[in-house]
C-alpha cells in the first residue's frame, strides 16, 4: 500500500516474506552463489537458541512465509529443529536447497515438520552442463534424486533457475523439466553479481535480454494458467511488463494473467520488495533489504528484529518512494516495481539509484492506478 504525504509517497510496510541463510556452508561451489559459500560451518553462526529468538522476534512483527536458505540449509543438522520450532508457532515455512543432500529419510523428516515446499535450483537441463555450473561432478543426478525424493515424500515441488547468457537458450527446456517434475511453480531469477557471482558479470544477461525474457515469461504463464506459476525474482520490472501486458490485452478482450492461485507463496503484490514486504537475515544474523543487497539495516544479536524492522533508516529510505533516484523515480510504475536496488547498488554504489536493467522510458503523465 501507498500513501501519500505531500510530495512524499510512503509505502506501508508489511511483512510477507523472510528469507534466512541459517549456514553458509554448503557441499556444492556454484558459479553464481551470492554467499560465496565454503564447505564448513561458521563458528560465528547463529546458535540454536539464537535461531528461536530470531523466530520469536519475527513473530512480533506478524506471520510471514519463513524461506531457509544459505549456503546449504541441510548442511546445518539442527535445521529440522528451527524449522519445527517456527512451524509450531505458526509460521509457513518453505525451503531453498540445491537437493544433493535429499534422500527418502530426509525428505520424510521434511514432511512431517512439516515443510510447506522445497525449491530445487536447476541451471541447466543437461546434466554435464549443470555439473560444471554447480562445481561438483554428480550434481545434477543428485539433485534429481532429491527431487524423486521430495515427490515421493508427497512435498511441494518448485524449480529455481539463475539465469545467464549461459543458460537463457535452456529456459523453454528448464520448464518442460519443471513440468514433467510436476513442480508447482518455475522461479527463474535473474542475476546480481555479488559474491562468486561476480565471476559471471560478462554472462549477465543484457536490457533488451531481459525485457524478452521476461515478455516470455508472461506468455508462457497465460498460456499454462494454473499448471505451474511464474515468479521471476530480482526482475521487479516484470510487474510494469505485466501491467503493460494487460493493458494490451485489454484493447483486443483477451484474458489477464494469473498472479496467484490462491496459495500465499504464491502472491505477487510488487516489484521489489526489500524493506518493505520482505528482508533476509544472514547466518550471523546481520538484517538486509535482500540478500543481494549487502547493507545492513541492523543485527539481531543486538537489536530487536521488530525493531530493525520498524525503525532502521535503510528500511524508512526504501520505503519513501521520493528517495528514488534517475529514471525509476519518474517512472509512472515505481509504485508496483521499484527497481531493482541490489542491482542499482552493485552498479552504482547508491541503492536508489535508477534500475540498470529496464528499458522502459517514463511516461509522466500517464498514471498507473
Amino acid at each position: 500500500m501507498v500513501t501519500a504525504h505531500g510530495a512524499e509517497q510512503i509505502i506501508t510496510s508489511r511483512l510477507n516474506l523472510v528469507a534466512w541463510e541459517i549456514t553458509r556452508a554448503c557441499n556444492l561451489k556454484c558459479a553464481h552463489c551470492r554467499a560465496s559459500a565454503v564447505d564448513r560451518r561458521s563458528p560465528d553462526e547463529l546458535s540454536t537458541s539464537d535461531c528461536y529468538h530470531v523466530i520469536d522476534g519475527i513473530l512480533e512483527v506478524g506471520k510471514p512465509i519463513l524461506i531457509l536458505t544459505g549456503g546449504e540449509p541441510l548442511a546445518r543438522p539442527d535445521v529440522f529443529d528451527i524449522a519445527q520450532y517456527a512451524v509450531s508457532k505458526g509460521l509457513r515455512v518453505v525451503m531453498g536447497s540445491n537437493g544433493t543432500l535429499i534422500n527418502d529419510e530426509t525428505a520424510n523428516k521434511l514432511k512431517s515438520i512439516p515443510i510447506s515446499r522445497i525449491a530445487i535450483s536447476l541451471d541447466f537441463p543437461i546434466p554435464a552442463l549443470q555439473d560444471k555450473f554447480r562445481g561438483q561432478h554428480g550434481a545434477y543426478a543428485a539433485a534429481m534424486a532429491g527431487i524423486a525424493a521430495i515427490k515421493k515424500a508427497g512435498l511441494e515441488l518448485q524449480i529455481n533457475c539463475t539465469l545467464t547468457r549461459q543458460n537463457i537458450s535452456y529456459l523453454e527446456q528448464l520448464l518442460k523439466l519443471a513440468l514433467e517434475l510436476e513442480a508447482v511453480a518455475f522461479h527463474p531469477f535473474f542475476l546480481v553479481p555479488t559474491g562468486r557471482g561476480k565471476g559471471l558479470e560478462a554472462d549477465e544477461l543484457s536490457s533488451e535480454e531481459y525485457e524478452k525474457t521476461l515478455n516470455w515469461i508472461y506468455d508462457r504463464q497465460m498460456e499454462l494458467g494454473d499448471k505451474i506459476f511464474f515468479k521471476p525474482t530480482d526482475a521487479p520490472h516484470y510487474l510494469r511488463v505485466m501491467k503493460q501486458r494487460q493493458k494490451q490485452a485489454g484493447e483486443t478482450g483477451l484474458g489477464k494473467t494469473k498472479t496467484s492461485s490462491g496459495n500465499p507463496v504464491h502472491a505477487v503484490t510488487r516489484g521489489c520488495l526489500a524493506g518493505t514486504g520482505f528482508c533476509f537475515v544472514s547466518h550471523t544474523g546481520v538484517v538486509q533489504g535482500c540478500g543481494y543487497l549487502d547493507i545492513e539495516a541492523g543485527n539481531v544479536r543486538n537489536q530487536p528484529f521488530s525493531e530493525i524492522w520498524a525503525e532502521s533508516p535503510l528500511f524508512k529510505s526504501m520505503r519513501d518512494l521520493s528517495n528514488i533516484k534517475g529514471k525509476c523515480g519518474d517512472c509512472e510504475y515505481k509504485r508496483i516495481c521499484g527497481g531493482c536496488r541490489a542491482r542499482a547498488f552493485e552498479t552504482t554504489g547508491d541503492f536508489l539509484e535508477a534500475e540498470p536493467y529496464c528499458l522502459h522510458q517514463p511516461h509522466n503523465c500517464e498514471k498507473v492506478r
